[in-house]
C-alpha cells in the first residue's frame, strides 16, 4: 500500500476533509527504537495527524508537533514537510503498561505546533509560527479537536489510528462562513457529517481505502474525492549537519572525546544512521589556521 493522503470535498454540507494512510513511512519509522504498544500508537496518531495538518496549511517548508513531557513518556516529535515528508520519535522512560491511556503517557505534558517557512532569498531565517495546544481529552485527537475549539478557527475534527502495519486518519473541516448558508444550516451540516464519522472503527480506518472509507459514510452527500498526494519518510540528517553539530559542541571537547576513543561517533535518533569521524574530520572541522571549512558556525545540533 503506497503512502498517501486524499483531499475530499463534501459540497453539498460546505465541508472539507482530508484522509491519509501510511504504511512504508510507518515502518521506517518504527524500525528505530522498540516502543511500548502505547507509545508506539501514540506516535503513529501523531504522525497521521501531522500529515493531515501539514496539508491543511499553506506553507513551503516543515511542520513541526512536539508534545514535551514530564514521564513516562518525556518527548514526543513528529514533522510533515510540504514536500510530503515525514519523520517522527518519542523517548520514555520506565515500564510503561498495556493499557496505558493517552493521559497516563504525559504528565503534566504541554505540546507545541510550530510552522516553519524556508527562508526566502536574503533571509537567514523564514517566516515562523507557533501554536501552544493544551492536552485535555482523552486521546491525540480530542486536544486538538478542543484546539481547534478554543481557537475560534473553523470547525475541525480528527480520528486517528494506529497499529504495527499502518497508521491512519481523517480529518473534517467547516468552509469559511458562505452568506447563501445560513449558520443554524451549517451547524446542522456539521453536525451530520461528524456524527456519521463517529461510526467509524479503527480498523475501517486502518484497512479500507479513500474511496471505499468515504463511500461507506458519505453515499447519499455530493462527495467529491480529489487525486492523491504521496507521502514518504524522509529524515534531514547529513554529514554536514553532523559536522555542524561537533562545530557547535567546541574544539576542546571534540578534541577530547577523539584523544579517548580514537573517533567520535554520532548516530541519527529519527533514521538510525550511524556516523563516524576521525582525526582528519576533526581536523578539517577545527583546523590549525583557525577558518573553519565545511561548516557553518553558530549552526544548530543535530535535532
Amino acid at each position: 500500500m503506497a503512502d498517501k493522503l486524499h483531499r475530499f470535498l463534501l459540497e453539498n454540507l460546505h465541508i472539507r476533509g482530508e484522509w491519509v494512510q501510511l504504511e512504508s513511512a510507518w515502518q521506517s519509522i518504527r524500525d528505530t527504537a522498540d516502543y511500548p504498544p502505547p507509545v508506539e500508537r501514540v506516535l503513529g496518531e501523531a504522525l497521521a495527524a501531522v500529515s493531515l495538518l501539514a496539508e491543511s496549511l499553506k506553507f513551503d517548508g516543515s511542520l513541526v508537533m512536539q508534545i514535551q513531557g514530564t514521564q513516562p513518556v518525556t518527548m514526543l516529535v513528529v514533522q510533515a514537510t510540504s514536500d510530503g515528508g515525514l519523520r517522527g520519535i518519542a523517548h520514555w522512560q520506565g515500564e510503561i503498561t498495556e493499557d496505558a491511556g493517552f493521559n497516563d503517557l504525559f504528565d503534566a505534558g504541554t505540546m507545541v505546533i510550530t510552522v516553519e517557512n524556508k527562508p526566502q532569498p536574503g533571509q537567514q531565517q523564514g517566516e515562523r509560527y507557533q501554536s501552544l495546544v493544551a492536552l485535555q481529552g482523552a486521546s491525540l485527537a480530542d486536544c486538538l479537536g478542543s484546539y481547534f475549539a478554543q481557537s475560534e478557527q473553523l470547525n475541525t475534527r480528527l480520528w486517528l489510528a494506529a497499529d504495527k502495519q499502518r497508521v491512519a486518519g481523517v480529518m473534517l473541516q467547516s468552509l469559511p462562513a458562505d452568506s447563501t448558508i445560513k449558520p443554524e444550516v451549517a451547524e446542522e451540516n456539521w453536525q451530520h457529517a461528524t456524527a456519521l464519522a463517529e461510526t467509524l472503527t479503527d480498523q475501517e480506518l486502518l484497512t479500507l481505502d479513500a474511496s471505499e472509507l468515504l463511500h461507506r459514510l458519505y453515499h447519499e452527500e455530493d462527495l467529491r474525492l480529489y487525486d492523491a498526494v504521496p507521502l514518504h519518510f524522509a529524515c534531514t540528517c547529513s554529514q554536514q549537519k553532523i559536522e555542524n553539530a561537533i562545530y557547535s559542541m567546541g574544539e576542546q571537547e571534540a578534541r577530547g572525546i577523539l584523544a579517548e576513543q580514537g573517533k567520535i561517533s554520532m548516530d541519527c535518533e529519527f533514521c538510525n544512521q550511524h556516523y563516524e569521524l576521525d582525526s582528519i574530520d576533526i581536523e578539517r572541522i577545527f583546523p590549525r589556521d583557525g577558518v573553519p571549512h565545511g561548516t557553518q558556525q553558530g549552526a544548530n545540533k543535530l535535532h
